[in-house]
């Protein structure tokens, strides 16, 4: 369920009464966060005092620092207007942990003002896919930011399908996911930050281009943004192109040279020196179509 959606039901809930009975839900980690999420719908928010509050699982943006200032702003003026998710820490009593909505959180603690939560009971795997699923419902999130967290997922042992469920991506996606961050160093990735406009193929056309050249790589991630940064070091790793060939001095029957020719990818480019020429470039202009048929002739064509 969005966030928006379970929102939705919780405050219709506190205007009805209690909420109607929780629907049944699929046994392991996946179903009891969907339990959780279920069961959010019947609870009051909490303000909770921001130094009370530690950050915890898996890390999902890469610029989380990035225009803060704008959403503490936005909060000074009108108000926290989406509580975040919590969970009772695990080592220290009295704290808790965010499951999601850090950077809520952070702006927050810079305003000094209490954080609208809900607050559940989850340990440290139903905690990482509830951010999963959290982050498969955010637009805001580019591709790089989603494939960094299923590669975390996968290195702390969650199956391939667990991530599948918990991001709601095929296990198409999933792969070309983790094709990009095991072909591109993890360094390479923070250097390069979130770039929200560089979607999946420019980024798996960029784990092509790596060929073990990392260290480089991050040197060349240079730019004021994000997406600046990732174009830099996508022209930087470009094929070298071959040289072109040097042109060919066109000699004539003296051996006196009249020109000389170019010849590129497309196109043969032919350049006669008047002076030395001179009206040879006419007569060969004007018996273009005679040259060109006894080439073919000498062809067989």
């Amino acid at each position: 369920m969005a966030r928006k959606d379970l929102l939705k039901g919780l405050m219709a809930g506190d205007a009805k009464g209690p909420a109607s009975p929780a629907p049944r839900h699929s046994k392991g980690a996946i179903g009891a966060v969907s339990q959780t999420i279920a069961d959010l719908k019947g609870r009051a928010l909490t303000e909770v005092p921001p130094d009370m509050i530690d950050n915890a699982g898996l890390v999902d943006r890469l610029d989380a620092d990035e225009d803060l200032d704008a959403l503490v702003d936005s909060i000074r003026d009108y108000g926290q207007q989406v509580p975040v998710l919590l969970r009772f820490s695990p080592n220290y009593e009295g704290r808790y942990e965010v499951v999601y909505g850090r950077r809520r959180v952070q702006a927050l603690k810079r305003l000094k003002q209490p954080v609208k939560a809900m607050i559940r009971d989850l340990q440290d795997r139903e905690l990482i896919i509830a951010q999963g699923q959290e982050n498969a419902a955010r637009k805001d999130l580019s591709f790089i930011e989603k494939a960094n967290f299923a590669r975390q997922m996968v290195a702390l042992g969650f199956e391939r399908k667990v991530v599948c469920d918990a991001l709601h991506i095929d296990k198409t996606v999933i792969s070309r996911m983790l094709k990009v961050t095991e072909d591109l160093p993890e360094s390479l990735i923070r250097a390069i930050g979130a770039a929200p406009s560089i979607g999946r193929d420019r980024w798996l056309a960029l784990a092509d281009r790596i060929g073990g050249r990392g260290d480089k790589a991050v040197a060349l991630a240079v730019g004021n943004s994000s997406d600046d940064r990732f174009n830099a070091v996508f022209r930087g790793l470009a094929p070298e192109r071959a040289p072109s060939p040097a042109p060919q001095v066109l000699s004539g029957a003296d051996g006196a040279a009249l020109g000389q020719v170019k010849r590129g990818r497309q196109n043969t480019v032919l350049t006669l020196e008047t002076s030395k020429s001179g009206d040879f470039g006419d007569w060969l202009t004007a018996n273009m179509d005679r040259i060109h048929r006894d080439y073919l002739k000498d062809r067989g064509e």
